[in-house]
């Protein structure tokens, strides 16, 4: 008994569709907070590079910390971007767009303190935080810088403070539920 070969037909539309190019329905900001050039010593001489740092975010729940090295500026900004873009975390925000809670994260020796602030209040903050809180959407916040005047570790300390925040939210959850509604009250006085 032998097998018979069949015939298999291709659909190309499926074929194009699995290998067409992903690409993102949501539109991302993005904002380059440093272009640093830098050199490193190698036994012919110097090797020039650049290093590009760009925050990407939402402006609804979504923000990220992208790095990008290369010899070309260009080439280093996209892959920032895209480093930034694998790094998305989500922010929980009120309904006044401040954050529910103090926060305060280090990185290195920058230290950055987050507040929530009132309607109309705006953003008081300066420098890289200033940005990460803008893409992030938060609209009413207050954050200080102590420590470090890097850029790149304000950041990266910001962005650990916000994740800290959504560690409050899921452990709220699994809280009493005596605890859950006073929690849930401050969330609606904001």
């Amino acid at each position: 008994m032998g097998l018979k070969p069949q015939k298999f037909k291709l659909d190309l539309d499926y074929v194009n569709k699995v290998n067409a190019p992903r690409v993102s329905k949501i539109k991302y900001k993005e904002k380059i907070i440093q272009i640093k050039r830098v050199t490193k010593v190698v036994k012919g001489g110097k090797n020039l590079s650049f290093r590009v740092v760009v925050i990407v975010g939402d402006t609804k729940h979504k923000v990220g910390i992208g790095i990008g090295k290369s010899a070309d500026v260009s080439v280093a900004i996209e892959k920032a971007i895209l480093n930034a873009k694998k790094n998305l975390i989500e922010v929980p925000l009120t309904h006044s767009l401040s954050i529910a809670s103090a926060s305060s994260a280090s990185v290195g020796a920058s230290l950055i303190v987050l507040r929530p602030a009132a309607i109309g209040t705006g953003i008081i903050a300066g420098g890289s935080v200033r940005a990460v809180l803008e893409l992030a959407g938060i609209k009413n916040a207050s954050g200080k810088q102590l420590g470090s005047k890097s850029l790149l570790n304000n950041a990266k300390a910001t962005i650990k403070a916000l994740s800290f925040l959504k560690q409050k939210v899921e452990v709220s959850r699994h809280l009493s539920n005596k605890t859950k509604s006073l929690y849930q009250k401050i969330l609606r006085r904001f």
